[in-house]
């Protein structure tokens, strides 16, 4: 964990040192997480979308900057703690994941009778009325 002289003072200095952040690398070392090198090269995206989802669920977040840091800090730390202990194809964090799923569909059979081809001698009668 970084050292509290490290912690952006203001929320807006906070707000400015996150956009500077580009790699799943500078936001852990940022908010001070140790990690593996191998487990974010290959979980980088999965990692920094799952961050981003613990964002989302975790609502508001604190007002006070050293409050909001650790949060941060600990929502990312999880993030990153999903892919050391399983992979991306387990956690399906992108929607990708979930295409190949079975999935149940139906379709009445007037629906499917209605998109066969008439026989020719069905179309002439249709025409001749």
């Amino acid at each position: 964990m970084p050292t509290a002289d490290a912690i952006p003072p203001s929320l807006e200095e906070l707000e400015d040192a996150l956009d500077e952040l580009e790699s799943a690398e500078d936001f852990l070392n940022f908010f001070g997480v140790a990690f593996d090198p191998a487990v974010v090269h290959v979980n980088r995206l999965h990692i920094l979308q799952r961050f981003h989802d613990y964002l989302d669920d975790a609502g508001e977040p604190p007002a006070a900057p050293a409050a909001r840091f650790a949060a941060y800090a600990t929502l990312l730390t999880r993030a990153y703690q999903d892919f050391v202990a399983s992979d991306a194809r387990t956690e399906k964090v992108f929607r990708v994941f979930h295409m190949h799923e079975p999935r149940t569909v139906n379709v009445g059979l007037d629906e499917l009778l209605a998109g066969r081809p008439q026989a020719p001698e069905a179309a002439a009668d249709s025409h001749a009325s």
